[in-house]
């Protein structure tokens, strides 16, 4: 089902790119678009074009590779370029105390609008994250294609300029069969909040490590923690949560709004709404998850739009957040 798409202002997207990349409301509730919506044509899995088969001739051989719907918009779309700007972020971030890299780290909010807005942010995040983990679950809302479910891909793999990222495939075998969660190429065809993060991932876990990308649609709490509860099981497994906070406030209510929010997310409390966070049904599973878990919620690092490189009449927030294990005192 098609969900409202939200054209954003002021976001220096060109005109006919209706999700801004500083950010884009989170889809609540149903709605059909005409077809003139999508560029002139329906967004189907056949019209999307974001889905191609590469491999041997057999159609059932043939890897699935999810191509990407936003480089060159939200990040830079060259190869050399997007790896300039990603290790100029991280090089930033690793010079701030708070992002000193820990093997405690298990999970992590980060944000997901385009590099020149929320980049700072999100590279204090992944600066926090020593190099040990297998496999990572990246769990974003759905801005494009809604749905009551938590969508896996039906792919093999993700494309970035910076070449191909590996789906965990034991991942998604951990999922297939699993209660709330359904596989539809659809919901990720386009939607930004969970590729946006992949080159950061790359850069900083290498690029080979298998990333298990989830779309959570409108799905309870309760039901998005046992889903991430089954997905993160292995020890080694790092959870990301992409998530911006409050989309075009004037910066001061902005600011205040944003700080109630994250004073709910470090108390790991999982009734957000969505008016506080775009990734507000991942954020809550994440929540009731990490109390579930024992983890300990850290805030790095908090600013919003008007901080990076837009104005502050209509601001977007983000906050980058981790969640380590507690160490047990020596005796």
């Amino acid at each position: 089902r098609h969900m409202q798409e939200w054209r954003l202002q002021g976001s220096g997207v060109p005109s006919q790119d209706y999700v801004s990349q500083a950010g884009a409301l989170p889809l609540t509730r149903p709605i059909r678009l005409p077809a003139c919506c999508f560029r002139g044509e329906p967004h189907s899995e056949a019209s999307a074009g974001r889905y191609s088969a590469v491999g041997r001739s057999t159609l059932e051989a043939m890897a699935v590779v999810r191509q990407p719907a936003v480089a060159g918009m939200f990040y830079p779309g060259r190869a050399d370029e997007l790896s300039r700007q990603v290790s100029s972020l991280l090089e930033e971030a690793r010079s701030r105390p708070e992002a000193k890299p820990s093997p405690l780290v298990k999970a992590l909010i980060a944000p997901h609008a385009g590099y020149v807005y929320s980049g700072p942010t999100a590279a204090i995040a992944y600066a926090a994250l020593a190099p040990v983990y297998d496999q990572v679950v990246l769990a974003g809302p759905c801005h494009r294609v809604g749905t009551p479910f938590v969508a896996l891909p039906g792919a093999d793999s993700f494309r970035t300029p910076l070449g191909d990222v590996p789906v965990w495939a034991d991942g998604v075998a951990a999922l297939k069969d699993f209660p709330g969660v359904i596989e539809s190429p659809e919901v990720h065809a386009r939607e930004h909040s969970l590729e946006v993060h992949l080159p950061f991932i790359q850069m900083v876990l290498g690029h080979k490590i298998p990333v298990l990308p989830l779309a959570v649609g409108w799905s309870p709490a309760p039901v998005v923690a046992d889903i991430l509860a089954a997905a993160c099981a292995a020890p080694s497994t790092l959870l990301v949560v992409s998530s911006d906070l409050s989309h075009y406030l004037p910066y001061a209510r902005a600011r205040e709004v944003d700080q109630g929010t994250l004073n709910q997310i470090t108390a790991l409390a999982p009734d957000l709404v969505s008016e506080q966070a775009c990734g507000v049904y991942p954020v809550n599973g994440l929540s009731l998850w990490a109390r579930q878990r024992g983890l300990t919620p850290r805030l790095l690092d908090y600013r919003n739009s008007g901080d990076t490189a837009g104005d502050r009449s209509g601001v977007v927030g983000y906050a980058a957040v981790i969640y380590q294990e507690e160490v047990p005192d020596a005796v």
